[in-house]
């Protein structure tokens, strides 16, 4: 094959590749609806019957159509671009992200994200929180905001929707929230811990005003109360590793110091295990042990360590729903404001685009949505129950008779 046909051979191939991008038109014409159910399909918007939704979106992939970024951008006003932070635990930008708890539900609201045509970018902390004027993005996650959290309040402020992944505090005005029965979860394991054997279960707590620590142990308080155990525990600031494994070692060097504990963060169940050696206790024979994580760690710490699961994943997702609903939301709100703002201004010949922004945001202020998630309790050697040593008596063979 000469030069020439080398040429032609890679024009040609070039031009083959070249071929016109799928649009959504003909998605529609392949799917055989129209052009605005496509666009509810694939967004999650609409009341489509599932087998509608379902056809779209696998005539979508059969063709490669992937929606334009640019174009929704232009059309719709909004970036595609979801933020997700923690403002709670410690200045340093992404040190949460060593947790496994919140790798889990990233992972899970990075995929919810997509699914519904979104990004999502995490964030640094509350330091670092000038550089969020670089990004443009139509909503954020906030995990466990604290009681008057700042970044939450500055981000309402500039009309930025907020959900957020823990139970805010009654004065934080955000759009949703997605959490777990931290007080049913407590009482369970502490009944747990009880049934196990424990007379005097202790908390390594933290001092943060999130909602997680302080329904957590308010939890513990009031199981306390109601059982006639004095409590027992040791408050730390949960962003600070070392500060922890002091905790767990001032616990377990009290004078009354417990025979079971339940620690409210990740770290707690290795410190405990650590601390527990140091002292010459067993677990679970001296010490029963129990710590909130999702880390699969805790199957082979020797012995392995009983934890609550708070279902990060399924957190995640919901989270990425509720947030991704109230942008939109809110954009059909900003849009039914300006239609009857120019439906009165053709009316009474007068301009109301001063007052459209106003009419919108009234229009999308409702309750904060609320989603409460189920929790699991993972049990393993630590707080089995104990078994009791007994000491039985040799048997003695009777004397023989006349001896």
């Amino acid at each position: 094959m000469t030069a020439a046909k080398h040429q032609v051979s890679r024009g040609d191939d070039t031009r083959r590749s070249r071929r016109p991008r799928t649009g959504i038109r003909d998605v529609a014409a392949e799917a055989g609806v129209s052009i605005t159910t496509v666009s509810d399909a694939l967004n999650g918007k609409g009341r489509l019957p599932d087998t509608t939704r379902s056809h779209v979106r696998s005539v979508a992939d059969r063709l490669g159509y992937r929606p334009s970024a640019a174009a929704r951008t232009l059309r719709t006003g909004r970036s595609g671009l979801i933020g997700l932070t923690v403002t709670t635990y410690g200045e340093e930008p992404f040190t949460f992200t060593e947790f496994a708890y919140f790798a889990e539900m990233a992972r899970a609201a990075t995929s919810a994200a997509l699914a519904r045509g979104y990004a999502l970018a995490i964030l640094p902390a509350t330091s670092q929180h000038d550089v969020w004027s670089n990004v443009a993005l139509d909503g954020t996650v906030v995990v466990d905001p604290a009681d008057h959290d700042p970044v939450v309040a500055e981000l309402v402020r500039q009309g930025i929707p907020v959900v957020s992944d823990g139970r805010p505090a009654s004065d934080l005005p955000v759009a949703g929230w997605v959490d777990n029965d931290h007080e049913a979860a407590v009482i369970g394991l502490l009944d747990h811990l009880a049934a196990s054997g424990a007379r005097r279960i202790g908390l390594l707590t933290g001092t943060g005003t999130d909602t997680y620590t302080r329904l957590s142990t308010e939890a513990y308080l009031g199981w306390c109360a109601r059982v006639g155990q004095p409590p027992v525990y040791e408050a730390y600031p949960a962003h600070d590793p070392c500060a922890g494994a002091l905790a767990a070692d001032r616990l377990l060097a009290r004078p009354d110091r417990p025979d079971a504990v339940y620690g409210l963060y990740d770290p707690n169940g290795t410190d405990l295990l650590a601390a527990a050696r140091r002292y010459g206790l067993r677990v679970p024979e001296d010490l029963l042990l129990v710590c909130c994580s999702e880390s699969d760690v805790y199957a082979t710490t020797e012995p392995p360590v009983t934890t609550l699961s708070l279902q990060p994943g399924r957190i995640g997702s919901a989270v990425i729903q509720l947030l991704i609903d109230a942008i939109e939301d809110g954009a059909a709100a900003r849009a039914a404001g300006a239609g009857r703002g120019r439906s009165a201004g053709r009316r009474t010949g007068t301009r109301h685009t001063g007052h459209t922004g106003a009419l919108a945001t009234q229009t999308a202020v409702r309750p904060a949505q609320q989603r409460v998630m189920p929790t699991e309790l993972i049990v393993r050697a630590s707080s089995q129950p104990r078994v009791r040593s007994v000491t039985v008596s040799q048997q003695r063979t009777p004397p023989a008779a006349g001896g």
